[in-house]
């Protein structure tokens, strides 16, 4: 019986041996046969991409990276002249390769590509040997390689990056000789001290041309390839002349320099130009001596230009930072500005001399301030992102880069026309003006500590006067916190607001925002209620081409605007905003522009550390942001500071032109209103004014009033307020009626 057990045990064992041998077998067949797939499919591919068409082309990349991008204005007649020159970090001029002596081309062979010569863009021998050592080493690129990082920028530690770039490598010395590589790659490689190729560097740390170089100069040269600042002479030139004897020696070892030469190279000492020994070149030749740079600084719209270039060709191109640099400053762009130089000049004369702005001789901390102008359609006509002389180029640009809180200038955009476009509101609707319980207390307060008068007031009345009590309850109350985030992100642009904390009361009623808004997006939302309701994008330039004007990247030359609220709505928006200048209660009528009609809206923040002034006329709108960097509460002034800036800047820029109004339609119309009711008057009413409507939300005519004054209008409104549920609609119109139903 044993034995039968062990026969079959036996049996068994054999079977679960021979099965696992299977497993093992088919196992390695699929992985073989994987492996034999896989390296099908890369040749295949790499085969494809090498024999196919050309993947870089250095003809167009030599014939747009040479020249210097030029912004173009257009003078008072409209015709076109040279506004500005522009002059990166990067400091690249292009030499053919016959203007670059044969010893630098030499050091670079022989220091970073031995085998350049023979090789068709992997050097295979060396790029196996440096793979087995460290996978994904750049030691082992060839000059091919190395000029396909320096044009694509892709320089992540990926075999994928790899494989490309090999396969780009392989593509590039199928389609050019080996000369117009190694033109290329002595063209575009870093050098050190901002210096793009061996031109500049050549300039910059021998005061000498290329063409000129000894093999001790050229070795140095070549030897800052491999860590810019580590091997840089200007930062340590005792860890470069290690790596340029390093250089020599490989020249010496492939048979470019004897040893007598290699010897003098050794010993040569090298001067360079920022050593006391340096004697600068004094002869009149000017091909020799560097480009010199433009003196002064760009203005703040120039600034904005190259930033919207950055963002344009990053975004729009898929570029990386670099590649736009290069585009931007070296692509021969011929940009054409929409800036209006002679509002522009106004506005930086303003802002350089700090006209309107307090005296603050002595102070190290200085108050500062920013302002846009644009026209209705988009067009940004005049920047400026500082008080007080410049002194960089694309310095801080406040009025596009620097968020900050609105206070009450947000409330057109939050509460008064969301609430008009959604038929909640009309011009003469009474509204509460009293605070309300908000998580456990009373909020808010209007300017100077009240919580409100408890009285109803006119929605005209609560805008011109920037009550803070009327928004609060139409934002809380009425639309809604979300719809009313969604009013100034989604409809008025506002890309700076904070989705976690800005939709709530504080933020959307008074202002109070996590970041804040730029004057740039204020500006350009404002103009919506000057326009009939349509939103547009800012632009500052109208076109950009590449050199010969054959490829056009960006045409702003018609500008399409998006209906955001409707025209109706803007027109209200517009005279409601005039009373801001207009009314004798409103806030900003010290700052209306002298001869326009001018709709305005001031804004004040916590503790006096921000002051805002936004309007416009029928010609420009714009937006005024006071106050200092860091919170600081602003003194040493009276009035609104941000509309002294305002009318100083637009008083000048309206000098001299024709007498013009806001363009209305037909589709709103002025009508009187009772004072008492907030509804359209009829012939018994006491007390009217006038306002503006839309004819297709006219409010009901007034039936309460008897041709004869109450005993106490004042009571009599306060009364029928006062019955009403806290929260409820007829909390917040007063009469207990709801204007337009």
């Amino acid at each position: 019986m044993e034995k039968k057990t062990n026969h079959k045990n036996n049996n068994t064992n054999q079977k679960v041996k021979l099965n696992y041998k299977k497993v093992l077998l088919c196992v390695a067949c699929v992985f073989v046969l994987t492996a034999v797939i896989t390296c099908g499919y890369v040749i295949s591919y790499m085969l494809s991409f090498t024999y196919g068409d050309v993947a870089i082309d250095l003809d167009d990349y030599q014939a747009n990276q040479s020249q210097t991008s030029i912004i173009y204005g257009y003078d008072e007649n409209g015709q076109i002249f040279e506004m500005q020159r522009l002059h990166g970090n990067e400091n690249r001029i292009y030499v053919s390769l016959e203007e670059i002596s044969p010893n630098i081309q030499n050091a670079f062979i022989a220091l970073e590509d031995a085998r350049f010569p023979k090789h068709k863009g992997v050097d295979w021998i060396r790029f196996i040997a440096v793979f087995v050592k460290d996978q994904l080493s750049t030691g082992g690129s060839s000059i091919t390689q190395q000029l396909v990082k320096n044009l694509t920028d892709e320089r992540d530690a990926t075999f994928v990056r790899k494989f490309k770039e090999i396969c780009y490598a392989l593509n590039l010395e199928r389609n050019f000789e080996k000369d117009e590589i190694l033109e290329a790659y002595l063209n575009t490689l870093y050098l050190g001290e901002g210096c793009y190729g061996v031109k500049t560097a050549c300039e910059v740390y021998f005061g000498k041309d290329p063409s000129e170089l000894n093999v001790a100069e050229a070795a140095c040269i070549a030897s800052i390839t491999k860590a810019p600042y580590t091997f840089n002479p200007f930062v340590d030139p005792a860890e470069n002349k290690k790596r340029q004897e390093r250089c020599l020696d490989a020249m010496l070892e492939e048979g470019y320099i004897n040893k007598a030469e290699y010897d003098e190279a050794v010993a040569y000492e090298l001067i360079f130009t920022n050593s006391d020994k340096y004697v600068p070149d004094t002869s009149d030749d000017e091909e020799k001596k560097p480009v010199q740079e433009d003196e002064g600084y760009w203005s703040f719209y120039v600034d904005y230009i190259v930033d919207c270039l950055y963002d344009q060709f990053m975004t729009q191109y898929d570029m990386t930072e670099r590649q736009a640099t290069q585009k931007i400053y070296y692509g021969g762009l011929k940009i054409y500005a929409a800036v209006d130089l002679r509002v522009q000049e106004i506005l930086e004369n303003v802002y350089e001399n700090r006209k309107t702005f307090p005296n603050e001789a002595g102070k190290e901390v200085k108050v500062q301030s920013a302002m846009t102008i644009m026209d209705y359609s988009g067009r940004v006509i005049a920047i400026c992102g500082q008080a007080g002389e410049k002194t960089e180029n694309r310095s801080l640009n406040r009025a596009s880069d620097s968020p900050r809180q609105p206070g009450s200038s947000i409330k057109p955009l939050t509460a008064y026309a969301p609430a008009i476009e959604e038929g909640i509101i009309n011009w003469s609707s009474l509204i509460l003006d009293k605070a309300f319980a908000y998580q456990g207390k009373q909020w808010p307060k209007n300017y100077g500590g009240s919580y409100g008068s408890g009285r109803s007031v006119t929605v005209q009345n609560a805008l011109a006067r920037s009550l803070n009590t009327v928004p609060g309850r139409l934002i809380y109350h009425e639309l809604g916190l979300n719809k009313s985030y969604r009013y100034l992100t989604e409809k008025f642009k506002i890309s700076t607001a904070s989705p976690e904390n800005d939709p709530a009361p504080a933020p959307l009623a008074t202002g109070s925002m996590h970041r804040g808004i730029t004057t740039l997006e204020m500006t350009a939302a404002y103009a919506a209620f000057g326009n009939g309701g349509k939103y547009y994008k800012p632009y500052c330039y109208y076109r950009v081409t590449n050199f010969d004007g054959s490829t056009v990247y960006f045409d702003n030359t018609a500008p399409e605007g998006e209906q955001i609220i409707s025209r109706e709505t803007s027109e209200i928006m517009c005279e409601l905003l005039q009373t801001v200048t207009t009314a004798s209660e409103g806030t900003g009528t010290a700052y209306k522009v002298k001869g326009f009609p001018t709709m305005a809206k001031t804004g004040t923040t916590t503790d006096n550390y921000d002051r805002w002034f936004v309007g416009g006329t029928p010609y420009y709108v714009a937006a005024v942001w006071y106050g200092y960097d860091l919170n600081k509460s602003i003194t040493n002034t009276s009035g609104n500071p941000a509309g002294k800036i305002f009318k100083a800047v637009m008083d000048d820029a309206h000098s001299g032109l024709a007498t013009k109004d806001f363009e209305k339609s037909k589709l709103v119309t002025e009508k009187k209103y009772c004072t008492r009711t907030g509804l359209l008057a009829s012939e018994k009413c006491y007390s009217t004014a006038t306002g503006w409507y839309s004819l297709k939300k006219l409010p009901a005519t007034c039936t309460s009033c008897t041709g004869a004054p109450p005993e106490s209008a004042t009571d009599k409104v306060q009364q029928e307020t006062t019955t009403a549920a806290p929260g409820s609609v007829l909390d917040l119109i007063g009469g207990g009626l709801l204007p337009g139903n």
